[in-house]
């Protein structure tokens, strides 16, 4: 009988001696401390030639509104709709730049593995 040399199937760690388990409690650990320092960061959006500044986290929470009243047309009988849309825009790109840092920053942490078929998304 031949004897099987280098077998070690048994030891559950991919070649290199490295351990998936470890790799992925690292990666959990990772994006946990990514996820509380994204509640801490935040982005900045200015839209309408500075007329509404928006200042949100990486969580999504909008942390300050600015509306600067110099450059709003208070004259103009639409300024009120005007307000109004450009605070939808600045909400939304504020909502999108958000998203964005916080996709970035899951990114460098699973490094594409978001992107794996049946995962839906799980990490990243």
């Amino acid at each position: 009988m031949s004897k099987r040399r280098g077998s070690r199937r048994g030891s559950g760690g991919l070649p290199g001696g490295t351990n998936p388990m470890a790799m992925l409690q690292k990666m959990q650990q990772d994006m946990a401390e990514a996820q509380e320092n994204l509640e801490h960061e935040t982005t900045e959006v200015s839209v309408g030639g500075g007329a509404i500044k928006i200042v949100i986290s990486g969580h999504q929470r909008v942390q300050s509104v600015e509306i600067d009243a110099d450059v709003i047309d208070m004259d103009d009988e639409e300024w009120l709709t005007d307000l109004q849309d450009l605070l939808v825009a600045a909400v939304n790109q504020a909502i999108e730049q958000s998203q964005a840092m916080a996709a970035e920053r899951m990114e460098k942490i699973t490094g594409g593995l978001g992107d794996i078929p049946g995962l839906g998304g799980l990490l990243g």
